[in-house]
């Protein structure tokens, strides 16, 4: 080691220097006089002064030499504690030289970015540094050359040895040199702040969701701070009262007179309640008005987040959410709940009241209603009726076949026509019957889709009586009974068209034309009511000799037809002759009385030859009228073709007695 390094640096190496230089000064100047010739004396007195001299100087360079070992062993455990808290840091530190060379770091450093400290030492800032981030470290380093800054701390981006990037924060100063004030180069700190930006990203892209999702609602925010004397609003909440950004902030008590009046108390009401801890939350739908004068409703919900110890409030946040549009759609609904209501209680009344009977259903066929015609009709009261399948309350039958008419639910997508029924009995549960009408009509809602049924039912058993009535009436003779003159025809021309159909050769069917003898004088002296009872009689006698097959009709007067079934006309000569022995036979008495008639018959076949009906009947009348002219109680067959006034072929009569 050298002098100069052993007496150290500063003013106690130039001070030593300084003694030193004297010391041998003096001995030198001690010499050369020794070699002069002066006086013992004056010899004696140099030395004395030389020796004095060069002890002080010995002296003071001794404690110059020793304080200057004091203070390089000083710098030696400053240098010591300075590389201990280098190496120990848990931050990172680097040395760094002007051009970005990475002079020094400690294992925190290097252990941050994933290298070792030979690999991190061989690099420049620069090469680790985000290419996004380069600008910031350029412009540090120019602004301490130049002199403008002498410390610095700002974050930026380092890439790890894997290329993955790293948040970090450099503090550090600049070291520069004592005399000229050159920079010689840089110390920073570095500290890994990834982890915290790393979650301020996540607060930060989560609090924008928060903002857009209530935004997205409607929503509105208020936080009152007492702590900073006021309240803040977002601007959502603002602009949904109409204001601009701002503009109602600071006063906290100012929203509350924005709120209706009627509506003040509710509120406060709810303020209280969740202040004194009696609800978890604050919630109220309350009326506030608008900047432009108008009302609109409001949703607010809060909490208080913050109290003091004796239970004050001192931070509260809550939402604002505009449901004007929902209060209005209420409004509507309950007016329309209201209309609905009357509605339903009149239609009850009204299904109340109705001579019908009405049963309703739900989709899956069971009873949802019953009036009280439909209880007396089925014996089922609505009580016991409700939930039911409709097979438990009402059964219906066809009234000709006895088989069950169903109750089916459309197809789905198909129309839903009514399904109308003249001719239903009801079945009760006792197993008496009435006949009924029913229209049954499927209940469709909106989507088209089946959700039950309505059967509207009658008490038809007297109508359908007094049509059964009618029709007969129609039908047949009110005097006899026997069918009349039309149904007759009727049957008479669907036998012909039949048997043309069914190409029948040898006659199918015979057909019977009979008129009374000696029947106007049983009129003329026993009057009209004595001929009416005689002709039932004669109507009981023609049916009591013929099958059940044959049809018998009263043509008009005292006439009367006949249609056999048989196609022979041997049989049917055989019943004419049966039916003429039967009338003669007839033993009537009028008014103590007796009266004795007869009867000619005409007979005429009916198979495909034979022509219209009308063609056949006036064979068979002619017939009849030769029948007459033979002397009367007997039979005349017609030929089989057609028949003029006197036609060239005669009928012939049977011999018949009397």
């Amino acid at each position: 080691m050298t002098l100069r390094g052993m007496i150290g640096p500063g003013p106690y190496k130039h001070a030593a220097l300084a003694l030193l230089v004297a010391g041998f000064g003096v001995v030198s100047v001690s010499l050369v006089l020794s070699r002069l010739d002066l006086g013992a004396e004056a010899l004696r007195l140099c030395l004395q002064v030389s020796v004095a001299v060069t002890v002080c100087a010995l002296f003071f360079a001794y404690l110059f030499i020793g304080r200057i070992s004091e203070d390089r062993r000083q710098m030696a455990e400053g240098e010591q504690r300075f590389r201990r808290a280098m190496q120990d840091s848990v931050i990172g530190i680097a040395i760094v030289g002007l051009d970005g060379r990475i002079l020094e770091t400690n294992p925190a450093f290097a252990t941050m970015l994933g290298y070792s400290r030979d690999e991190i030492e061989a690099l420049t800032f620069f090469q680790i540094t985000h290419p996004d981030d380069l600008q910031i470290g350029r412009e540090t380093m120019d602004r301490l050359k130049a002199g403008t800054a002498h410390a610095f701390h700002f974050e930026k981006r380092y890439l790890r040895k894997d290329g993955t990037p790293v948040w970090a924060h450099l503090a550090g100063s600049v070291i520069r040199d004592e005399k000229s004030g050159r920079p010689l180069y840089l110390v920073s700190q570095i500290e890994d702040i990834d982890a915290r930006k790393q979650a301020e990203a996540r607060i930060a892209e989560a609090e924008t969701r928060w903002n857009f999702a209530l935004a997205g609602a409607g929503q509105g925010v208020w936080d009152l701070d007492m702590r900073k004397g006021g309240a803040t609003y977002s601007s959502t909440w603002v602009k949904m009262l109409g204001f601009d950004e701002g503009e109602l902030d600071g006063d906290p008590d100012r929203w509350l007179t924005m709120i209706h009046p009627d509506d003040r108390e509710t509120v406060a009401e709810a303020d209280r309640a969740h202040l004194d801890g009696k609800t978890p939350f604050f919630e109220a739908e309350f009326r506030m008005r608008h900047k432009d004068g108008r009302w609109i409703w409001i949703l607010d919900r809060g909490k208080a987040i913050e109290r003091d110890e004796e239970g004050r409030l001192i931070r509260a946040i809550g939402s604002l959410t505009d449901i004007t549009r929902r209060k209005e759609i209420e409004e509507r609904l309950t007016v329309s709940a209201a209309m609905l209501a009357d509605e339903k209680e009149r239609l009850r009344v009204t299904l109340q009241s109705i001579g019908d009977a009405v049963i309703c259903t739900d989709a899956a066929n069971r009873v949802t209603f019953m009036n009280p015609v439909a209880e007396k009709l089925t014996g089922v009261s609505g009580e016991a009726a409700l939930g039911k399948t409709l097979g438990h309350v009402y059964w219906a039958v066809d009234e000709e076949t006895g088989h069950r008419i169903g109750v089916t639910r459309p197809a789905i997508g198909g129309e839903a026509p009514s399904d109308q029924n003249s001719r239903a009995v009801l079945v009760r549960r006792d197993n008496t019957r009435c006949s009924i009408r029913q229209v049954v009509s499927p209940i469709m809602n909106e989507r088209n889709e089946f959700c039950g049924l309505v059967i509207v039912f009658q008490d038809f058993t007297d109508a359908r009586a007094l049509q059964r009535q009618l029709a007969h009436a129609a039908a047949h003779d009110a005097l006899t009974g026997l069918a009349n003159r039309s149904s007759f025809i009727r049957t008479m021309e669907e036998l012909v068209e039949q048997s043309r159909k069914d190409g029948t050769a040898g006659g199918g069917h015979q057909f019977m034309f009979i008129d009374l003898d000696h029947f106007k004088l049983v009129n003329d002296t026993g009057g009209h009511a004595a001929g009416d009872a005689l002709l039932k009689r004669v109507a009981e006698a023609v049916r009591g000799v013929l099958g059940p097959e044959d049809i018998v009709a009263r043509l008009g007067g005292d006439e009367f037809a006949v249609i056999l079934k048989s196609g022979s006309t041997a049989g049917a000569r055989i019943a004419a002759r049966s039916i003429i022995d039967a009338i003669a036979g007839l033993n009537f008495t009028w008014d103590g009385r007796s009266h004795a008639i007869g009867a000619s018959i005409g007979l005429a076949a009916i198979n495909p030859d034979c022509g219209e009906a009308d063609e056949i009947i006036a064979r068979a009348d002619a017939a009849c009228y030769a029948a007459k002219a033979a002397g009367r109680g007997c039979v005349c067959v017609a030929p089989d073709g057609s028949i003029t006034d006197h036609g060239s072929e005669e009928p012939k009569p049977l011999a018949a007695a009397s």
